[in-house]
């Protein structure tokens, strides 16, 4: 059974920082694409992409949100990506999930225009961005 696993939410003040991680079982990260996804409150909200890295060469996509701010980064002996967000605001407060997919395209494509399902999704971690 395949189970992703986000960890590292919590509240944090703007301009503060958190790493999440996204560990797993069942699979070897390595051999996926992750992809990193978020979910503002409220019920209208939808869930949009904020970064992707690449199983084949490691090659990261960050929506314009997240550039300059945050980092994807794998730790392959770990079965282990990370998500490194600095400078955070309280726009950023959201339901963080990763996804896994054996295909690059596939992820980098959910992250950047949503219409792909993933192959796994974790349930999430939540962060809070306070004033």
């Amino acid at each position: 059974q395949v189970q992703l696993l986000e960890s590292g939410g919590g509240l944090v003040q703007s301009g503060g920082s958190l790493r999440l991680s996204c560990g797993a079982s069942g699979i070897t990260l390595a051999d996926y694409a992750i992809g990193w996804f978020r979910q503002a409150p409220g019920e209208d909200r939808e869930r949009e992409g904020v970064a992707s890295i690449a199983s084949r060469d490691n090659s990261t996509y960050y929506k314009q949100f997240a550039k300059g701010r945050f980092t994807v980064s794998r730790d392959n002996a770990k079965n282990t990506v990370y998500l490194q967000m600095n400078n955070l605001k309280p726009e950023d407060t959201a339901v963080y999930y990763c996804a896994a997919d054996r295909s690059d395209t596939r992820t980098v494509v959910s992250v950047r225009l949503k219409g792909y399902d993933l192959e796994y999704y974790g349930k999430g971690t939540l962060v809070t961005v306070s004033l």
